[in-house]
């Protein structure tokens, strides 16, 4: 797979100084809500929710299906995938051919899927998916693909400032409403990890820290072997940096001075399973054990996100170009899933995934093999087009443009030139 570059002409990858007199999380900034539960308890407070997701900006993940009205008009607009389709829809038996026309007992295509969880209203737990009201109105339901649903959640933890913390599993958990923390209420026992990730090919990303997609908290701990072979467990909130080592191990500095070197767990070393920034003002990036070479742990410099900056999303609107130099205008669904502003466009290469929220994205460009996405505040990625790309790839499923008058109109990837979106 091909590498996530940025282009320092417009400082994709410059990053600001840290600077240690900056303030620690907002508690604004943190998930709260109130959650009902198979008992009918009812209990109210800040949320963790399967152990590393704390704050409005983090992402709940899952799998989604495509409408069957979007699968219709693909293969309507799309006569290669219609041809594909009609043999999928046939039986060729010794001198007969059985065909049939629609695919009934097909279950639905599902793709990737998420959403910020400062876009949630309620979540309402089912055996292996969540129906998701979305504080627009709209309704979404989300299919577990990982351990934010389903039965590998890893649990919801409910903390109320002087009181011991609560921990409700799947099955027991019935409704969850999302909103912001009353003025006034106490802060959260614990502040949130943030700091600066440095990778192999030279990119630094910086923002909320999830380790190991587990540790996100200064009180959760950092486990390995220490040099004498004995377990050791460090307090993140004494970690001043990490560096990878070795492909088993890593170096760890202590705001102390001290230096000692972990190894042999999942916490450092390849079985490790990513190490996770969100950065608010654009998304999500996972890092593997075999690209990251360094993080600084370090308050913010960035503004908070609070529940109130995030509006449900609107409709994805843009302008389409082709490479024949042709354009259309209109509402826009790149994919044929992702037609919403808090929806993701994902993009992953060598170690590196990225999660970007579409209403962050200005415009996507083909670049001879490669596409170019550039953000609304100027940051800039280019990543090669391989067919693992589904979103700025080959197997991207088609860019469908509704214009004004109702007209459908499919791009398929390898005729487009630009996707510009607006306002």
């Amino acid at each position: 797979m091909g590498m996530i570059t940025g282009l320092a002409a417009v400082g994709a990858w410059l990053m600001i100084a840290p600077s240690f007199q900056t303030q620690a999380t907002s508690s604004a900034e943190r998930i709260y809500g109130i959650v009902s539960t198979a008992t009918g308890e009812r209990l109210e407070g800040y949320l963790r929710w399967d152990r590393n997701e704390t704050l409005w900006a983090d992402h709940l993940d899952g799998r989604t299906t495509i409408a069957p009205e979007h699968a219709i008009e693909a293969e309507r607009l799309d006569e290669e995938l219609r041809r594909r389709r009609e043999l999928e829809r046939s039986i060729s038996l010794p001198g007969l051919r059985i065909t049939w026309d629609e695919d009934d007992d097909a279950p639905p295509e599902a793709t990737v899927s998420g959403v910020r969880f400062g876009q949630v209203r309620t979540l309402e737990p089912r055996e292996r998916r969540a129906l998701i009201t979305l504080v627009s109105g709209e309704e979404v339901e989300l299919i577990a693909s990982s351990s934010d649903l389903g039965r590998g959640f890893r649990g919801l933890v409910v903390e109320q400032p002087g009181a011991e913390d609560l921990e409700i599993e799947w099955e027991d958990l019935v409704r969850v409403e999302l909103m912001a923390a009353p003025a006034g209420y106490g802060r959260p026992s614990s502040e949130r990890l943030h700091g600066t990730l440095r990778t192999r090919s030279g990119a630094q990303w910086t923002g909320y820290v999830a380790w190991s997609l587990d540790e996100s908290l200064a009180t959760d701990e950092l486990d390995g072997e220490g040099a004498d072979g004995e377990m050791m467990q460090v307090s993140f909130g004494d970690v001043a940096s990490i560096a990878r080592e070795s492909r088993r191990s890593a170096r760890v500095r202590l705001r102390s001075g001290a230096e000692l070197v972990l190894e042999d767990t999942n916490d450092v070393g390849s079985d490790i399973p990513g190490i996770e920034i969100t950065d608010p003002s654009f998304g999500r990036v996972v890092v593997e054990w075999d690209e990251f070479v360094s993080l600084d742990l370090h308050p913010r410099v960035e503004p908070s996100a609070g529940k109130a900056e995030f509006d449900g999303g609107a409709r994805l609107s843009g302008t389409v170009v082709t490479a024949d130099g042709k354009s259309v205008s209109g509402h826009v669904r790149w994919d044929n899933d992702e037609e919403l502003t808090w929806e993701m466009l994902d993009i992953e290469s060598e170690g590196v995934t990225l999660a970007i929220e579409l209403g962050r994205v200005r415009s996507v460009e083909r670049v001879r093999e490669s596409a170019r996405v550039t953000l609304r505040d100027g940051r800039v990625f280019e990543v090669d087009e391989t067919e693992e790309q589904e979103d700025v790839g080959e197997s991207n499923r088609g860019i469908f443009v509704t214009t004004a008058d109702g007209e459908a109109v499919l791009v398929r990837w390898r005729d487009l030139a630009s996707a510009t979106f607006g306002p």
